[in-house]
């Protein structure tokens, strides 16, 4: 590469797992294991909700779109992570690697935002529950949905369109397996204040107020159902939630542990774990969350794979 700055650089060099090839022939079995997992859940979960007509609810209809968030949310670094772990080819060029920020951007806050949506109708269920079908109409859970996905394509595009502003270095090398916005940053010669500012700004809107919204939901919840008498009654409010809560303590969590880990031990091996822990971990157990603690989608996925083996033992009896 040419000594200089460069106005768009031409190609990053992505380090990854810097290892040995056996290592690496590791690696590559276990986090390709890990995205089937991911993707074969995450499509089930869709599949079954929108085959079953039992699910044909508010809650069910946001979970099929966090369902495909989470698996586009993988599907934008993975993918490209285990091919060059393949070809032994670690570069990504200045297109690809805009192309990676602009949709890991773009689906982490949709799921942001769908965790915020879903906590919400929670609250609806729980705190207003005789007026839960008329307040959570299909036109609002529609809108709210399509609200989620264009604040999350606003957002992504603002930050992703600052970066074209940048002149970089000689030096591009990004010490992660995919094109992290900070770690590209990093690389950047012309000043980045302007960047910052937005980075800041995006993420006060799209992951602080939707977490404040989470926690008033949670909030309310709660003050809701310690007022409910039985016990029984006060496990089964508890038992809806039980699940979306998981899963926003699993998100979160993992999260702030990222910004944690890098804020305290700045080593890019750490950071690097840590985002294996978000990027992978996190889309890989949600759907086992949503299954395995709901009587209603494992009846349903039930269903759905019985319909898949009758119509296979059909097609092998034709054939026959």
């Amino acid at each position: 590469m040419e000594i200089g700055n460069q106005t768009h650089a031409p190609e990053f060099l992505l380090l990854g797992f810097s290892a040995t090839s056996q290592i690496q022939f590791i690696l590559f079995g276990l986090f390709l294991s890990m995205y089937l997992v991911t993707f074969t859940g995450n499509l089930l979960i869709i599949l079954a909700i929108s085959s079953d007509s039992h699910l044909h609810t508010p809650m069910y209809f946001f979970l099929s779109n966090l369902s495909f968030a989470d698996l586009c949310f993988t599907s934008t670094t993975i993918p490209k992570m285990l091919l060059n772990i393949v070809t032994q080819n670690k570069f990504i060029t200045y297109a690809g690697c805009l192309s990676q920020i602009f949709f890991f951007i773009s689906f982490g806050c949709l799921d942001n935002l769908l965790l915020t949506v879903m906590a919400y109708d929670r609250f609806v269920a729980i705190y207003h529950s005789l007026h839960y079908t008329v307040i959570m109409s299909p036109r609002l859970c529609g809108l709210l949905v399509l609200g989620s996905w264009c604040i999350s394509v606003m957002g992504s595009l603002l930050e992703t369109l600052t970066v074209l502003r940048l002149s970089f270095c000689i030096k591009m090398e990004i010490p992660h397996f995919f094109c992290d916005l900070p770690e590209v940053l990093k690389l950047a010669c012309s000043d980045t204040f302007i960047n910052n500012v937005v980075i800041y700004f995006a993420t006060g809107i799209l992951a602080v107020i939707p977490f404040t919204g989470i926690l008033f939901s949670y909030y309310k919840i709660v003050f809701s159902v310690l007022r409910i008498s039985s016990a029984g009654g006060k496990y089964k409010a508890f038992s809806t939630c039980g699940s979306h809560l998981s899963v926003v303590s699993l998100f979160y969590g993992t999260g702030l542990g990222v910004y944690l880990s890098s804020a305290a031990i700045p080593s890019s091996r750490t950071s690097l774990v840590a985002s294996v822990m978000y990027t992978m971990v996190t889309p890989m157990l949600n759907p086992f969350i949503y299954s395995l603690r709901n009587t209603d989608m494992k009846g349903a996925l039930g269903r759905l794979l019985s319909r898949a083996t009758f119509y296979n033992d059909d097609i092998i009896t034709g054939l026959s």
